[in-house]
């Protein structure tokens, strides 16, 4: 099979080459300003942003820069209501207006697309990915159906990479910081005006933030292997591009990318359990010990990721009449990563996992545009397979688990807090007797695979009755194949004769499977209204669609092993919102309110040592996001943004115990503020400082709510300045981040939380440093 479709991907990109209709540079890889103003392709045509009736913030590649942007948590602080909680690379949560994508089974469905240069790479697993050499980032709120696929349920974040040009250019840049950061990045780009060449990448390494003190000396393994510190980085990324443009009419674009990490592992940090010689706050050192068993079991002996993510994308427009052209877009990527990490943050072989993801998938749109002063309109399909599988190694010791999760020896603890020994360690002796002091535990929990393949056709028209209005209606009708597997390597223990986490059923690798076939339409209408020549108002109903949920488990009818099927709904929502742009002189601002509403919404519901499952509600969401920025002079300008959401689940009692909740990791307030101001000294030098202020009000982690798993308010500071040629040929910058070193949690409950005890992530503590950045 994976043979067949690398063939499938070759010969797409051999025909896409091959064919007269493409590209003058694809809609949604234009990227240019008009005056101070960003051209978005958010409608898959070029438009002024305060054009575009819908919720959309974009920033160019150099604004990100400017203000310290690299990755995506760094983006989230800039747009409001958005939040991406960076776990790590391999488990990333994107957050648009309550609603986050970040299960890791491959049978689930994201809610929020992530776009990389105009193809969905959404699936959890595989898409986190640097942010280095951009043209700019788009983030659009609201159902997005018609205009990027069912998965943008709720929103896209849009990704658009810097494409090659004519001339010879080029930049690096370098950085040196606390904690052994270490940076370096750019690109070089050569061509003329028929094929030029780009090749960009960057590297970001960083020592871990928390101290990890097994085997050191002071540890309960104070002569074992030492062990990474945790929290760290280990970046590395490179693209190539090539851009072919034989005449006017015609532009093809050839991308390659890989971005992968070699990484210490996350600090899961207990609530419950110290580490030897300190305490159970989530901002002390860390206990995390490897062993030689589980490294056999988990494919490392500590904490660590290791993840590979390839990405092949071929791009093509041909304008071939006045105001018509043709888009094509195929794409490929192929993900896999290891995750392992201390479920139960402690000294303790009590729950040591891993996490091995792995997937492919192949997609291919054919899109014709038409534009004329009062007609606008494409229409096109699009054709997305994927395949994947999520398997959880587990290791443990019998009887170090068995007493802490049940206290089978009375008076016997789990960890003495107060000397930091594994008390539990003394179990097995006494719960065998004597028999054996040591009891290693193995186990694939479980293996979950699917299959997707979905083709939609879309198509979209904006009419302009009026120079000062657009009325827009446009729909994407969709057919999908969902094919699901389970299987799971579970052994009884030697002390109890039974599995050592309840629940868990052992089809010793035997697949159980089922399929089924789904199909749905989202339609959209948009109505833009020029109020004067600079400002707008719009108005915008749009539908989105979760796709409904195939999940397979282990089940047992009569003692015969099989499927226990269950078909969670697709999650419907409805979006009304309206608001305002423009631009008053030197200030342009947007305001938008909008209102969702959710059928079925789906709440993953975590289950300790077995796939999570999934619970219907309804829910509803309702909000404000505004935006401003004012360009006071040519050396001095101001940006702010902020948004209220207010997104719960019914109260109702059909929904029991997640009845009036708050959604997961969003904030009721967010916003930011800040601005460049530049000081030049004479013609040859100038200085420059970019202050900015983040803000987010409080959070819970999970549902139901839980004021033990949550985080208050949080400010952050953050500061870039420095001098630079006022031609910015080459510029030396200092940066700190969290400037105020403020402390506070990206995480909490996690898979300790399904076992009782709790464990938190500690977000990064002050960062400093100082970077170099040459161009020619």
């Amino acid at each position: 099979m994976r043979r067949f479709l690398l063939l499938a991907n070759a010969s797409l990109l051999a025909s896409l080459v091959a064919l007269p209709a493409l590209a003058q540079q694809a809609d949604d890889q234009i990227a240019e300003t008009i005056g101070e103003e960003l051209v978005v392709t958010a409608q898959r045509s070029a438009q002024k942003q305060n054009d575009v009736p819908i919720t959309i913030t974009a920033y160019s590649g150099r604004s990100l820069r400017e203000i310290g942007v690299t990755q995506f948590d760094q983006l989230a602080a800039y747009v409001p209501g958005l939040n991406v909680q960076e776990q790590s690379p391999n488990n990333p949560g994107f957050v648009i207006r309550g609603i986050t994508s970040d299960s890791g089974s491959s049978q689930g469905a994201p809610a929020v697309t992530v776009y990389l240069n105009g193809v969905d790479v959404s699936r959890s697993r595989g898409s986190y990915f640097d942010l280095y050499d951009l043209e700019r980032v788009e983030v659009v709120k609201g159902p997005q159906a018609t205009l990027f696929g069912t998965a943008a349920a709720v929103g896209v974040v849009s990704v658009i990479t810097a494409k090659p040009k004519a001339g010879t250019s080029g930049e690096v840049r370098v950085g040196y910081g606390n904690y052994e950061q270490r940076r370096i990045d750019g690109h070089v780009n050569i061509g003329n005006d028929k094929i030029a060449l780009r090749v960009a990448g960057a590297v970001k390494l960083r020592d871990g933030v928390v101290e990890n003190i097994a085997g050191r000396p002071g540890s309960q393994t104070p002569n074992g292997p030492r062990i990474d510190d945790l929290n760290g980085q280990g970046q590395y990324g490179a693209r190539v591009s090539l851009r072919y443009t034989p005449n006017a009419d015609l532009t093809v674009d050839l991308v390659g990318t890989y971005d992968g990490q070699r990484a210490p592992g996350t600090a899961f940090s207990s609530g419950t359990f110290a580490p030897t010689g300190g305490s159970t706050s989530p901002y002390t050192f860390k206990e995390a010990a490897g062993s030689p068993v589980s490294a056999a079991v988990l494919s490392a002996d500590q904490p660590s990721l290791t993840r590979n993510v390839y990405d092949m994308n071929l791009t093509g427009n041909y304008k071939f009449s006045d105001g018509w052209s043709v888009t094509a877009v195929a794409g490929w990527r192929n993900f896999d990563s290891n995750e392992v990490f201390d479920a139960d943050g402690t000294q303790a072989w009590y729950l040591e996992f891993a996490e091995d993801a792995r997937g492919e998938q192949l997609s291919f749109e054919a899109r014709t545009n038409y534009t004329s002063d009062t007609f606008r309109a494409f229409f096109g399909a699009n054709y997305f397979w994927e395949t994947g599988f999520q398997r959880v190694p587990f290791s443990s010791e019998e009887g170090i688990f068995l007493q802490c999760a049940a206290r089978l020896v009375p008076g016997l603890a789990c960890i003495n807090n107060a000397t930091g020994v594994v008390e539990a360690a003394r179990a097995t002796a006494l719960l065998t007797a004597g028999r054996f002091t040591q009891l290693p535990y193995s186990a694939e929990l479980f293996r979950n695979s699917a299959t997707i393949d979905t083709f939609s056709a879309f198509a979209d028209a904006t009419w302009i009755p009026t120079p000062r209005l657009e009325i827009n209606v446009g729909g994407r009708w969709l057919t999908e194949n969902r094919f699901s597997g389970i299987s799971t390597k579970i052994p009884n223990t030697v002390i109890t004769g039974a599995t050592l986490i309840p629940g868990g059923i052992n089809t010793g690798g035997q697949v159980l499977s089922s399929s089924g076939r789904f199909n749905a339409f989202l339609p959209r209408a948009n109505l833009l209204f020029r109020a004067t020549d600079n400002i707008n108002l719009y108005a915008t109903y749009s539908r989105g669609r979760r796709s409904p949920v195939l999940q397979v488990n282990a089940g047992r009818t009569a003692g015969v092993l099989t499927p226990a099927v269950r078909v969670f709904p697709a999650e419907i929502i409805d979006n009304f919102e309206a608001g305002v742009k423009g631009s008053i002189g030197k200030l342009t601002f947007s305001i938008g309110a909008y209102l969702l509403k959710y059928k079925d919404f789906q709440i993953t519901v975590l289950r300790p040592g077995l796939p999570s499952t999934i619970e219907n509600a309804d829910a509803s969401n309702k909000g404000i996001e505004a935006e401003i920025s004012a360009n006071i002079s040519p050396n001095f300008n101001l940006f702010a943004n902020g948004s209220y959401i207010d997104a719960r689940v019914n109260d109702d009692p059909r929904f029991g115990q997640f009845a009036g909740d708050r959604f997961r990791l969003q904030s009721e307030w967010q916003g930011a503020i800040g601005g460049t101001v530049r000081v030049p000294l004479g013609d040859k030098l100038e200085l420059f400082a970019t202050p900015t202020v983040t803000h987010r009000s409080s959070l819970f982690f999970e549902l139901p709510n839980n004021p033990v798993t949550s985080q208050g308010p949080v400010t952050l500071v953050n500061l870039r300045a420095g001098i630079r040629h006022p031609d910015a040929k080459w510029e030396i910058i200092g940066f700190a981040n969290n400037l105020l070193n403020n402390k506070y949690l990206l995480d909490g409950g996690n898979t300790g939380g399904g076992f009782g005890i709790p464990t938190f992530i500690r977000g990064l503590p002050r960062l400093f440093g100082v970077e170099a950045v040459y161009r020619f």
